[in-house]
């Protein structure tokens, strides 16, 4: 359920995002994007897409999991490896929602779905969080590494724990 109660409609909402470590904003993002419509499907940003352009800490598949987990999210799903329009073909939403630092210009975005032959979806951007505590995943990571320095993200691959 989003926030405030009850959903209005049957409207399908689509969020996306990468999801890395998440925080509050993170919710207040999905919360609110959930208020708008009756069902709410939020897109996971795939490894292959976001490896060239953020230092991702989580997997993919853990990502969905705990994105999937949020109460007001009805199903996560991972997004394409290539065609970015493949996850609006299959959710197939009314609402498409931008978070407030997603780089994507609403209007810009609106005429691309045009184009690519998808009417009638609307795009709204989200505000910012603006609530207590860190609004970022880059923050929450700049506040372990300050803390305990690197170590903590170092690899533990083969450790049993």
């Amino acid at each position: 359920m989003g926030v405030g109660g009850e959903r209005p409609g049957m409207r399908r909402v689509m969020a996306q995002g990468t999801f890395d470590i998440l925080h509050p904003g993170h919710v207040h993002y999905i919360e609110e994007s959930a208020a708008l419509g009756g069902e709410l499907a939020v897109v996971i940003a795939r490894d292959s897409r976001v490896a060239t352009r953020k230092d991702v800490f989580l997997d993919e598949e853990s990502r969905r999991h705990v994105v999937e987990a949020l109460g007001a999210v009805d199903r996560a799903v991972l997004g394409s490896e290539d065609d970015l329009f493949a996850s609006v073909a299959e959710i197939d939403p009314d609402v498409i929602t931008l978070g407030h630092d997603q780089a994507y210009d609403a209007d810009d975005l609106e005429s691309d779905l045009t184009e690519a032959g998808f009417t009638g979806i609307e795009v709204t951007r989200i505000g910012a969080y603006e609530g207590p505590g860190v609004t970022s995943s880059s923050d929450v990571k700049a506040r372990i590494l300050a803390r305990y320095g690197a170590d903590p993200f170092e690899s533990t691959a083969g450790d049993p724990s």
